[in-house]
């Protein structure tokens, strides 16, 4: 599959429980075909105490979406 998506894209959720959402890309993984989407499909991990977080806790992050589910806009057309 030939990916027509890139970074900081402008992007329409085609479907999922984000549908109709619009947001703009952060990162793609071609071999995996996902990207994240900023401020789209975030989850809660829940995460032990370390060096990055001592205190441990829940994290929110923003979790890959398969391509397939995305479609590209144009800026023009969010401008009108």
């Amino acid at each position: 599959m030939k990916i027509k998506i890139k970074k900081e894209d402008q992007v329409l959720i085609l479907s999922g429980n984000h549908k109709g959402s619009k947001g703009i890309v952060k990162i793609v993984f071609p071999k995996r075909e996902k990207a994240i989407i900023s401020g789209i499909n975030i989850v809660k991990r829940h995460t032990k105490s370390g060096v990055k977080n001592p205190k441990g806790g829940i994290i929110e992050k923003e979790s890959p979406i398969h391509l397939s589910n995305l479609k590209k806009i144009d800026k023009e057309v969010i401008k009108k």
